[in-house]
């Protein structure tokens, strides 16, 4: 069975997540390219569709709140419960999901 380029790209993207503290991503913040993902939605699955210029459904999800620039509020609270989020980059922006639903404002 080969693999499509979306399972390649699925599986790249894949290998480049991480947890990380959200006090190690600022520099992002500070730059405006830290992206917040919410819980309801697959990190890999929204990595995929910004990779694949997907406007549409980029649109979409952030008609919804569901993906949005990480707010002031957002980082304030994640710096100050030092909340491990889960990363992954899709230049030039690090989308960032937060590891403990029950701090996110979103």
């Amino acid at each position: 069975m080969s693999s499509t380029p979306d399972d390649e790209l699925k599986q790249a993207l894949l290998s480049e997540t991480s947890k990380i503290a959200w006090k190690e991503l600022q520099i992002f913040f500070a730059q405006g390219k830290a992206i917040h993902v919410s819980s309801r939605l697959d990190l890999i699955d929204v990595a995929m569709k910004i990779s694949d210029d997907d406007a549409a459904t980029i649109k979409r999800w952030m008609d919804e709140s569901l993906v949005a620039p990480v707010s002031d509020q957002q980082a304030k609270l994640w710096i100050s419960h030092d909340i491990l989020v889960w990363a992954v980059v899709v230049k030039p922006w690090v989308l960032v999901q937060n590891l403990k639903d029950a701090i996110n404002p979103v």
